[in-house]
């Protein structure tokens, strides 16, 4: 199974303001330190409240999720060049960077969440922000945008390995 990097935006419910969020990313090149070129992709789809959503996926960086500590590096240099890119970006109503993000919240289940969230990297229309109480860890992103400070990616030893996993599950059977 992929285990994707990218970034995930809700448009809402107009079809047109995913396909212009995909057009400013589809074909954009980010290139990393190490010299290598991501090339972004970008597809759209509705989810099951009938809203709009982009994701924007470059290739070059594993399909693997974070196996090892230059991956979870690669992907936060990544993140950090698709949040520069998502200041410019037409608009959208929140948005997310990392392993897995696509729909990891419908519209509603987020304004039902918002007052209790912390997820870092989470951008918000202001529009939203000023509907309902949130955190007080949300900054000003750019106009017109607030969020939750990205963390970058974390490697997580036990998560890539099967054998420090069955060592961990073998000490828990034991207490």
């Amino acid at each position: 199974m992929a285990w994707i990097f990218s970034l995930s935006a809700e448009c809402g419910s107009e079809e047109i303001s995913a396909s212009k969020f995909a057009q400013h990313f589809m074909g954009q090149i980010l290139t990393l330190s190490n010299g290598s070129p991501c090339l972004c992709r970008a597809d759209t789809f509705q989810d099951i409240e009938n809203n709009w959503w982009c994701r924007v996926y470059p290739n070059n960086i594993s399909e693997l999720g974070i196996d090892s500590p230059e991956s979870a590096y690669l992907m936060t240099e990544l993140g950090i060049l698709l949040y520069k890119h998502l200041r410019l970006a037409p608009p959208f109503r929140y948005a997310l960077v990392g392993v897995e993000v696509d729909e990891f919240r419908t519209h509603s289940e987020l304004i039902e969440d918002l007052p209790n969230l912390s997820i870092p990297g989470l951008v918000l229309a202001k529009k939203i922000e000023q509907e309902v109480e949130t955190l007080q860890i949300f900054r000003i992103f750019s106009s017109g945008y607030v969020w939750q400070p990205y963390e970058g990616e974390i490697y997580n030893p036990l998560m890539a390995s099967p054998d420090l996993k069955n060592k961990l599950n073998e000490l828990l059977a034991v207490s």
